[in-house]
């Protein structure tokens, strides 16, 4: 099982850029690119609600479980 991040599909949704949704939520471009590429170990509350604010989206459009083994949806 394995935790995936959909956040460039929701950048692109919304047509906002990476840089500029690090400037809103505060944090560096460099910590940003992790959290999309999923290197990342955990994500405070506090960034996953600025990026949904930002994003108009729910912690469940960018944040996804699958099971493993599963396929990997990445236009979900």
């Amino acid at each position: 099982m394995s935790i995936v991040i959909h956040l460039d599909v929701m950048l692109a949704r919304r047509k906002v850029k990476s840089k500029d949704l690090a400037a809103y939520i505060g944090i560096t471009e460099q910590n940003l690119s992790l959290l999309k590429s999923g290197k990342v170990k955990g994500i405070r509350f506090g960034t996953l609600e600025k990026i949904c604010e930002r994003l108009d989206c729910q912690p469940g459009d960018i944040i996804e479980w699958v099971a493993a083994g599963a396929p990997i949806d990445d236009d979900a």
